[in-house]
């Protein structure tokens, strides 16, 4: 009998299913995407029961030609993280679309709390800066607007969590609400010191303490499920952890000092600063990176709202590609920007900014600037943003990375990953996995199952696909363009 992991990875645009071997080893991976909901301007919604039947159909297309009675199975799960759903627990049913990490609707009460003097104390209790990125304020403001919400909420007949919590709901038909620590982290309701609820943040955000799910280990077993009778007998639900935090572990960051860039819709930058709590750099925010093996370990991390966003609107609202692979090569018909900066700011700046204020915009077109140069300021802005993270990362916290360990789609374009080198002047090392976030999943699976018994045994696992040096001979040039693009930016910030 074979035994197989079975990763879900619910990302901001689709879910994923794939199957992984014991080795870490990928053999086979089914992609559907969801609607992208936009009711207002600045809102961002997803659809959480069509989210979670397109996790029981990737799952079921994955294994359509698997024995499932001859090998034995497991799940793990990995999550776009701060996105959250509200639900009723009787009934099943969400009360209103799930509330997406770039969705700014809770600007007003963060504002209002920000106002208030409330930042410092948020900050030392859950690690993060007071912003609608997290799930607090999105929560806040369901209870607030969606009819009758307060008043089922009080009686304790809604609950809520972030997108791996709701899938566990789900799958357990309502056995278990649960949800990890690195989620929990992400939503600024956790005391990121006891890793437990804090009962000072759900009062300030008026969120009832019955809505909370449990918060356990990322190498916990969170309960079994048939996906809806598609196995005979139950499978065991053991790995759950956040996007990025996936990719921390997928990468195998083990150690304190190793940090990664994760290339999605949005990015993030993160750095294992070891196994005790340390306040951020300004601009920063202090996560959970991932609690396993009867360790906890903490991470410096930086988000950036819209990276491969950048390139995906670029395809749907401009209609100026087909497809987001077409960015590189129209990059390459020209030798530079031209002068042109893109600053994608359309949910706000995130670290090291964060300033929810401002717009998106462009920067130095002239009647010479043509449809390649805007497509290559577009693809710079990706790794432009990626190097204020790890300079504000190194330069205000001391920490001197190596080496940046990439993962994502974006992986893909040899010329942003050259750019990125260039503009950060270390190497940019890519997995042979580009889904490093699912692999975290197997790997959190398998320490649950006892398939590694150490940190060390898993890393021997890892394998590189390629690395990308920085170029020695432009490093002036690199200088002068990182300038250009500080100069847009603070332009938007002032």
């Amino acid at each position: 009998m074979n035994n197989y992991i079975i990763a879900i990875d619910q990302s901001t645009s689709a879910t994923k299913a794939m199957l992984f071997n014991e080795k870490c080893e990928m053999l086979h991976r089914v992609n559907k995407p969801h609607q992208q909901y936009y009711p207002k301007a600045g809102w961002v919604e997803h659809d959480a029961e069509e989210i979670y039947n397109n996790a029981l159909w990737v799952v079921k297309e994955l294994l359509k030609d698997e024995n499932l009675t001859e090998n034995s199975y497991s799940l793990a799960i990995t999550n776009q993280r701060e996105t959250v759903v509200v639900w009723d627990k009787n009934t099943g049913k969400p009360v209103c679309n799930a509330v997406v990490w770039q969705c700014m609707r809770g600007a007003e009460i963060c504002n209002q709390l920000k106002e208030a003097g409330y930042g410092k104390m948020v900050q030392e209790k859950s690690g993060l800066l007071i912003d609608p990125y997290f799930s607090a304020s999105g929560v806040k403001w369901i209870l607030d607007h969606v009819e009758g919400a307060r008043e089922k909420a009080d009686k304790g007949d809604l609950l809520m969590g972030t997108i791996d919590a709701w899938l566990i709901w789900k799958l357990t038909e309502g056995r278990v609400h649960a949800t990890d620590c690195t989620n929990a982290s992400r939503t600024m309701l956790m005391n990121i010191h006891t890793l437990q609820w804090d009962d000072d943040l759900l009062k300030l955000f008026t969120i009832p303490r019955s809505m909370m799910p449990d918060i356990r280990t990322c190498d916990s077993t969170y309960g079994e499920t048939t996906f809806e009778g598609l196995f005979e007998e139950p499978v065991l639900i053991a790995g759950v952890l956040g996007d990025s935090h996936g990719a921390l572990a997928g990468q195998m960051c083990f150690e304190e000092g190793l940090g990664k860039a994760t290339y999605g819709t949005g990015s993030s930058v993160m750095v294992n600063i070891g196994e005790q709590f340390a306040a951020a750099p300004q601009g920063l925010v202090t996560s959970i990176g991932f609690s396993a093996l009867g360790k906890t370990f903490y991470a410096f991390e930086g988000n950036i709202h819209s990276t491969g966003a950048t390139l995906k609107w670029l395809e749907q609202q401009l209609k100026m590609i087909d497809s987001p692979n077409e960015v590189e090569a129209a990059a390459n018909e020209v030798e530079d920007n031209g002068g042109v900066y893109f600053v994608p700011a359309f949910a706000g700046l995130g670290a090291p900014w964060w300033n929810d204020q401002v717009k998106a915009a462009v920067f130095g077109m002239t009647l010479a600037t043509t449809r390649s140069h805007f497509l290559r300021a577009a693809l710079e802005s990706i790794a432009y943003q990626v190097n204020d993270l790890v300079k504000a990362m190194t330069q205000q916290a001391g920490i001197a990375l190596k080496e940046i360990r990439v993962d994502g789609g974006p992986t893909k374009n040899q010329t942003l990953m050259q750019f990125q080198a260039d503009c950060l002047r270390v190497p940019i090392n890519c997995s042979d996995v580009e889904e490093a976030s699912a692999m975290g999943a197997v790997v959190m699976n398998g320490l649950s199952r006892c398939v590694w018994s150490s940190f060390a045994e898993v890393a021997a696992l890892r394998k590189s696909r390629w690395t990308r040096q920085p170029n020695p001979d432009n490093e002036q040039q690199m200088e002068q363009l990182i300038a250009g693009w500080q100069k847009a930016v603070q332009q938007l910030i002032k």
